[in-house]
């Protein structure tokens, strides 16, 4: 079942003044233009809903290679048998900003309504755009199901009028994402 969405507060208070309040505005709007880039330019698909606190997105692009640190060294992975790569971006539903250190999860269901699989989405470095995200292997090229679910996070919240936000887990579901694998 999904999430409704609730905007969180964005008041001034002891901990935030108006001008710091559109600083973090400004950083959202910042990670948006990216992210509109992204979606726009560079994936094959992608979209986004209001779930809770959060707006979340979903990109769709080709499988591609990463570095992973392994024995304290830093090797190149390439993507394999994995014939796409699923990103999701997560940011706050006042300022927009991106919400780091979550856990989530994605299920991607078939056509036919058969589960291809269950991944955690781990938080991916990018040099423009951070997001969470995993290459995966789906059958074929088609429209599926993204079942994304966030778990409500355990990190401190700053500030006793703007920090009661991210309290519960989160559930999003986006129908008829189009994923291009190459096969048919």
């Amino acid at each position: 079942m999904e999430t409704k969405s609730k905007t969180p507060p964005m008041k001034e208070s002891d901990e935030a003044k108006p001008e710091q309040l559109d600083m973090a505005r400004d950083q959202g709007e910042a990670y948006l233009t990216a992210l509109k880039h992204m979606a726009k330019e560079e994936a094959d698909s992608g979209g986004e809903k209001m779930a809770g606190n959060y707006v979340v997105a979903y990109a769709i692009e080709k499988a591609e290679g990463m570095y992973k640190l392994s024995q304290k060294e830093l090797k190149w992975q390439e993507p394999g048998k994995k014939n796409c790569h699923i990103e999701i971006s997560v940011r706050d539903g006042a300022d927009n900003r991106f919400i780091p250190n979550l856990n989530i999860s994605v299920t991607v269901v078939d056509e036919n309504d058969e589960e291809i699989g269950t991944h955690k989405q781990e938080f991916l470095w990018h040099p423009w755009l951070y997001h969470y995200g995993r290459n995966w292997q789906v059958p074929k090229d088609g429209k599926y199901t993204l079942k994304v679910k966030i778990e409500a996070p355990k990190f401190m919240r700053h500030d006793k009028k703007n920090g009661l936000r991210y309290a519960e887990d989160v559930e999003v579901v986006f129908e008829g994402v189009k994923i291009k694998t190459g096969q048919k």
